[in-house]
């Protein structure tokens, strides 16, 4: 972590000690999920009790509270975030706060269908579907738990709800979900959908294998040989995680988040907030600020705005997967948010 040499300002846009200004927030709903994927949480998970969860109205105000600081786009995570009751409530909420522009979410889509067109009504825009496997064996290896048809259904809901783009993303592990790579890159292709390939990082409950990291040098490869040619992008936010690619054919575009072997921590303009009102500035952060008692007792919004200031100055320079000073946090991706 870099040493710090000075204070946050008490104005101004949300910097932290090298240059990094945070727009981005990402806010976990809940902890819990109807799926057990394996790189993201364990089968025995025990999930908190749902009054340790912020409540809309407690959410609605820390957004209010950021959204002058220079907050500007929301994307909502759990856990699953469709397992919150009343979602579409929140986000027609959020979509009134002064200053947020954009407003994502990202799902399993197990429960997506029916709700589609609610989410659509109440204002997003966004909305990024996991979908790691297109064989159903596959599919329930991995998330130890059936769901593929509904899954299906949740994207072909999204499109016809007037989402677009709909963005798939898809964990690939090496020896297990490599070989899906190429049916879901037709896939979307053959259905107008984004793809987003991730690399397999160390979060989940499991012991992480770095020799599982499939690379994105080898997704590229393998959609280039058996799918279609692809040439980079130049029409996306540079500060996104995904480095991006469009087909030479133009029929469509792919994603890859190469956290592990092209890192793009010198670039990141996000900062979490967790289901139960702890703020992360790093995904692989290890420690927090828990500002529910601030919400929850009534804390001056200045209060809370110099708190998320400092939380951000702090932050460090990179998550350091690659050194041997990397250290796993101890909460894995569910309770953290997606």
């Amino acid at each position: 972590m870099n040493d710090l040499v000075s204070l946050p300002t008490l104005d101004g846009p949300l910097s932290d000690t090298f240059g990094r200004i945070h727009n981005n927030l990402r806010i976990s709903v809940t902890d819990r999920c109807n799926l057990r994927c394996t790189y993201c949480m364990a089968e025995d998970v025990v999930f908190m009790d749902k009054k340790e969860l912020l409540t809309f109205e407690e959410i609605h105000r820390f957004v209010e509270i950021v959204a002058p600081l220079g907050i500007d786009k929301i994307r909502l995570t759990g856990g699953e975030p469709l397992l919150r009751r009343d979602l579409a409530r929140l986000i027609a909420m959020l979509r009134e706060v002064p200053g947020i522009k954009d407003i994502g979410l990202t799902t399993n889509g197990i429960l997506l269908a029916p709700m589609a067109q609610s989410l659509f009504d109440a204002g997003l825009r966004r909305i990024n579907i996991s979908l790691d496997a297109l064989d159903p064996d596959r599919f329930r290896q991995l998330a130890r738990r059936d769901g593929l048809e509904k899954v299906l259904a949740g994207i072909h809901a999204a499109k016809k709800a007037g989402f677009d783009p709909v963005k798939i993303n898809a964990v690939t592990i090496r020896g297990i979900s490599d070989g899906e790579v190429v049916p879901l890159a037709r896939f979307a292709r053959e259905h107008g959908l984004e793809m987003r390939f991730i690399e397999y990082m160390p979060i989940g409950a499991d012991n992480w294998e770095r020799e599982k990291v499939y690379f994105a040098h080898e997704i590229l490869e393998q959609i280039e040989t058996h799918v279609a040619p692809l040439v980079p992008a130049t029409n996306y936010d540079p500060k996104a995680p995904a480095m991006e690619f469009n087909y030479l054919d133009g029929a469509g575009r792919v994603g890859i988040i190469a956290s592990v072997s092209r890192p793009f921590c010198m670039t990141c303009n996000r900062v979490r907030l967790t289901a139960e009102g702890k703020l992360r500035n790093c995904l692989f952060a290890l420690d927090e600020v828990d500002l529910k008692p601030l919400l929850r007792g009534g804390a001056a919004t200045s209060e809370i705005a110099a708190l998320v200031r400092e939380n951000i100055w702090r932050k460090w320079e990179g998550h350091e997967i690659n050194t041997a000073r990397f250290v796993k946090p101890q909460r894995t991706m569910h309770a953290i948010g997606g």
